[in-house]
């Protein structure tokens, strides 16, 4: 079977789409199944993407096909029309002159009038269902032309239920031609230190990203984004009420890069927390995490607070639990997929709520050795290879 990616983010391994796009790849070429992978790219991007290629996916099982982008006129955005020219036109054009069995589109973008059955990946519907990620006009016209688009695929995949009851609801697709395929945490995130990463076992060495330096430094994290949807207010508003009793020893981490602009939709959390009159004591603001010591960072928490109010899926929450963390988090969207029973979910705005649940798991060890039990046995339901697997599956049914 011949399947042309659209390889668009292929050169974005920072983006959700680009991680994606590189992880499903490299778990396809491992199957060893009689697939030949091209990877369709701007021509611009090819040799950025030719080296990245080594470094990720086996070069017998894949090859890079440059599709040029012909230049838009000045009066508009030139990035974004190149975008959607290459989507539309350029993508499924190349994936007709290759004789491709199936295309695969990795988010959500397939083109209008597809040449070959395509399957598209909507991880979720966010500029369709949050206010505040709709943009301005070009942003919602695109929305209205992908949310058009996504009806010419022969199969929709989504990261969750959650998203696929959305994707049903929302745009209108048949039940049948939209599955869920989850995705997985990074071989890298275990509950043990390993040749792969650096850090230790949980909370037995203190992480020099948090100020410790003593053995036994203890911590609640925060790990993510700061756009208003993650709900850091919450997180934050937390410590009001956990502050007084653990703050001191178990202080809550806010790892990322902060905001460059304190805006409504990205509110810098050090205003916030300095509004809520959480004590400044009980927080750390760590900024920017590479992705090479998060394994450790997540590791060292006694929970990974996560009160998003909408997810697609929910990739930090899988990483916590892979390192055998457990998640005090929100009761919607993904979440509870994800987490399972190895947390302790809650409406995104009960903070006090949540700071119980974060006290009885920094006092109570047995307690939080259970949930630790549970986050590893439910991190292992997820994999690429099955990932992948499902994937193949799901083009062998769109040619067929």
């Amino acid at each position: 079977m011949r399947v042309a990616i659209n390889a668009w983010f292929w050169d974005s391994p920072a983006t959700g789409s680009g991680q994606y796009t590189r992880r499903l790849v490299e778990g396809l070429a491992a199957l060893n199944a009689d697939l030949q992978i091209i990877l369709v790219i701007p021509a611009e991007k090819r040799q950025e993407a030719i080296s990245k290629r080594q470094e990720a996916t086996h070069p017998a099982s894949c090859i890079l096909h440059p599709a040029s982008c012909i230049l838009h006129p000045v009066s508009c955005s030139r990035s974004n029309l190149s975008k959607v020219w290459f989507e539309q036109v350029a993508f499924p054009y190349t994936c007709r002159h290759l004789e491709a069995d199936v295309a695969h589109v990795p988010y959500w973008a397939p083109p209008l009038a597809p040449p070959v059955p395509t399957v598209v990946t909507i991880h979720d519907l966010i500029p369709l269902l949050l206010r505040e990620y709709r943009g301005g006009p070009l942003v919602r016209l695109y929305t209205a032309l992908v949310s058009t688009t996504a009806h010419s695929a022969a199969l929709v995949l989504t990261d969750s239920e959650a998203s696929r009851r959305d994707i049903v609801a929302h745009l209108g697709l048949p039940e049948k031609r939209v599955r869920v395929v989850y995705l997985a945490a990074d071989e890298r995130y275990t509950p043990e230190s390993s040749p792969l990463v650096g850090g230790s076992r949980r909370g037995v060495e203190p992480s020099p990203l948090v100020g410790g330096s003593r053995r036994g430094v203890r911590y609640v994290l925060y790990l993510g984004g700061f756009d208003v949807r993650k709900n850091v207010a919450t997180a934050l508003s937390t410590y009001r009420w956990a502050g007084p009793a653990i703050g001191e020893e178990c202080p809550l981490v806010i790892a990322g890069r902060l905001p460059e602009r304190d805006t409504s939709f990205a509110p810098d959390p050090r205003r916030l927390a300095r509004e809520q009159e959480v004590d400044e004591r009980f927080v750390r603001f760590v900024g920017f995490v590479d992705e090479a010591d998060k394994p450790a960072l997540y590791r060292g928490a006694v929970a990974l607070i996560f009160p998003s109010r909408y997810e697609g899926f929910g990739l930090p929450v899988l990483e916590a639990l892979a390192c055998g963390t457990p998640v005090v988090g929100s009761d919607v969207s993904s979440i509870p997929e994800v987490v399972g029973s190895a947390g302790v979910l809650l409406p995104p705005d009960d903070a006090e709520g949540m700071a119980g649940a974060l006290i009885q798991l920094a006092t109570d060890d047995t307690c939080r050795a259970e949930l630790s039990r549970r986050a590893l046995a439910q991190a292992a339901r997820f994999s690429w290879e099955r990932t992948a697997r499902e994937t193949l599956a799901a083009y062998q049914d769109a040619v067929g």
